[in-house]
């Protein structure tokens, strides 16, 4: 779920299916959680000088984007990489995807439902995969449903979102799933996005319960089996490069009458790329000298491409976050006894110290929006202004709020954490001094830790060290913990047993973590390898579409995804349980608004701001738009006459 900078990304770095499904063919580029993409169903990286052997073709006839490395597989059934879901995408279409409205177009099946429980799938007629599989039909997907993603032998990426949901194949081109809980927001949580993948291809591993043979299967591994279900066929794929691909003249939306009229000639290009190119320095150039037809802009050279007369600059809104992290585990606040970042109060002077609107302007030179809440403003779910406090901005930015606000949260610790003139000092009148952690070779992650030293040392007099750590070390080390405390089961897998140290009393409460993640391994004593105090390293998606998949953050103590030991001091759970059992969206909107209103109340993360993607696209190129939806019909871009 963590995503790198937002200038220099790299996609190859696992995210979760959910994660990366969210941003393909929405956000327009797959982004890592939160990296700027380039909106055009590439990552934006850099990469190989891309000689592809197409000179005979003019420049506006190869469609080619870049990438910042090289996948590690393109099997769709495991596939969990931002960058890799993009070169899959250019060959095998997605069930469905979101279009400029926010409404639901189908691609390969439509999806329908009267309460929410019961959805009936309805699989698009015409659909061929390669000889010898034939028509794609119903039985295709239910036979990967059950026999793979519900198997316990296959582990694909998308076993978790058909956990519980019965599936039955109900005629030729119909099937329908029901769900444990009503969701009327099913389509929105991408849990129900399906790969078409032929049966006869599934079968004989699917009998022999042959997990590697799945995942090395050379048909899947080539998208062999892509038939007119893709815009492009995959020609190549260079295992430590990229992928070239040339135009399906049989691609099945020509012939889709649900669909623009656009659709009718897609895709318009001859050839597609994917390059590997690794400086943003050789993708800008690139995009220059029309070598990629797209690339993400970084916010300090905007102004310069908006004068180019071959390139114009889009600005495309995102769910990504630019948010502080604080540990409030047993190895956070390494300061002194106890740990602030707990208490409610402090956190809210955190966010107060930070002046939001001078980060927006000095680092992301105005390409971002102010972050108060878990939502950006082009949700739905989006509370009234009025309802949520705006730290950050106004009256609520200052030393004087700041530390009026640490000053009560003093008050709530048992120990003596008192101002000393302008200094923040700890019960053996020592000055606080805190870490702060960016990836390394970031720059504008760099210039935004800088940024928030500075504020948190002039208003909360808090001596704040930037220090610099590789991504990856900081996730293996610091962010997540593999080696913890596991509950006792039967031969059924049924809980016998919780170990104390995975028990807590949260809200007068006893808490047991019966199903610890790396992400959560446990209460706020089970800790990882390394201590730290405070990280901008991962930002995290918000899910604006399906703001309940915010559940893995925030759903008590205990969720999928809490590496900083958060616990809610509101009942969150009751408000996802009412968002869940709503009959209408008026019902979910008011279980989801009140969850907000808590959330920018208590800052679990110190919320800062929702970068915009700034990407670049060749003079001419048709069909990009500065929307959250921008990509959804990536077939049919092309270069106006």
């Amino acid at each position: 779920m963590p995503r790198r900078d937002i200038e220099d990304r790299d996609d190859s770095r696992h995210v979760g299916r959910r994660q990366w499904l969210s941003a393909l063919g929405l956000a327009g580029a797959v982004t890592l959680a939160g990296c700027s993409g380039n909106g055009d169903g590439s990552d934006g990286g850099d990469g190989s000088d891309g000689s592809d052997g197409s000179d005979e073709l003019s420049q506006e006839e190869i469609y080619a984007t870049a990438a910042a490395s090289s996948f590690s597989t393109l099997n769709p059934i495991y596939n969990d990489e931002n960058g890799a879901g993009n070169a899959i995408a250019r060959a095998l279409d997605l069930g469905y995807t979101f279009d400029e409205n926010n409404e639901y177009v189908p691609l390969l099946y439509d999806m329908s439902t009267e309460d929410g429980e019961v959805w009936t799938f309805e699989v698009r007629e015409g659909l061929e995969f390669s000889d010898p599989y034939g028509e794609v039909t119903a039985s295709d997907f239910v036979y990967l449903i059950q026999e793979v993603h519900k198997s316990s032998w296959a582990s694909s990426v998308a076993s978790a979102d058909w956990d519980g949901v019965t599936v039955e194949e109900t005629g030729e081109y119909e099937f329908q799933a029901t769900l444990n809980t009503p969701q009327l927001l099913w389509p929105e949580s991408y849990e129900p996005q399906l790969y078409p993948i032929p049966q006869g291809l599934l079968e004989p591993y699917v009998e022999e319960e042959d997990t590697e043979g799945l995942r090395q299967d050379e048909e899947l591994l080539e998208l062999q089996f892509s038939g007119n279900l893709g815009p492009y066929v995959l020609d190549e794929w260079q295992r430590d490069g990229g992928t070239r691909y040339s135009r399906n003249d049989d691609y099945y939306l020509q012939d889709a009458d649900d669909l623009p009229d656009v659709f009718d000639e897609a895709p318009y290009f001859e050839e597609a790329e994917i390059r590997v190119i690794s400086e943003q320095a050789s993708r800008l150039g690139a995009l220059e000298t029309g070598e990629v037809d797209s690339a993400a802009i970084p916010p300090n050279q905007v102004e310069a491409y908006q004068n180019n007369d071959e390139i114009y600059v889009n600005r495309i809104p995102q769910p990504y976050n630019e948010k502080i992290s604080l540990n409030m585990r047993d190895n956070g606040w390494t300061t002194g006894p106890g740990n602030m970042f707990r208490h409610v109060p402090f956190r809210q002077a955190m966010a107060c110290a930070i002046d939001k609107e001078g980060l927006i302007q000095g680092v992301f030179r105005d390409f971002a929006q102010t972050h108060f809440t878990w939502q950006p403003r082009f949700s739905n779910f989006y509370p009234p202004e009025e309802d949520i406090p705006q730290f950050g901005v106004g009256d609520n930015y200052g030393s004087e709020v700041a530390r009026g606000l640490a000053e009560d949260a003093f008050e709530q610790s048992e120990y003596d954490y008192r101002f000393d003139g302008e200094t923040m000092v700890d019960p053996d009148g020592n000055q606080v001094q805190l870490s702060l952690y960016h990836s390394a070779g970031q720059n504008t992650e760099q210039l935004m830790a800088d940024f928030i030293a500075q504020e948190l040392g002039e208003n909360l007099g808090i001596d704040v060290s930037v220090e610099a750590i590789d991504g990856t070390r900081f996730n293996n080390e610091y962010w997540t913990q593999t080696d913890y405390p596991t509950p006792e089961t039967n031969e059924e897998g049924e809980v016998t047993n919780v170990p104390d140290e995975l028990v807590d009393t949260v809200n007068g409460e006893e808490v047991e973590w019966t199903q610890p993640t790396s992400t959560n391994p446990g209460p706020r004593n089970v800790t990882s390898n390394e201590a730290w105090d405070m990280e901008v390293v991962f930002g995290l998606n918000t899910y604006p579409r399906n703001p309940l998949t915010n559940s893995v953050f925030f759903e008590g103590a205990n969720p999928l995804y809490n590496p900083v030991g958060y616990y809610p001091g509101f009942n969150a759970e009751e408000l996802f349980q009412n968002a869940r059992e709503a009959t209408s969206e008026d019902e979910l909107a008011d279980a989801l608004v009140e969850l907000f209103v808590n959330l920018a109340e208590e800052q679990p993360y110190i919320m800062l701001a929702f970068p915009d993607d700034t990407v670049g696209y060749r003079e001419g190129l048709e069909g990009p738009i500065e929307n959250f939806s921008n990509g959804w019909n990536l077939p049919a871009w092309r270069y106006g006459e």
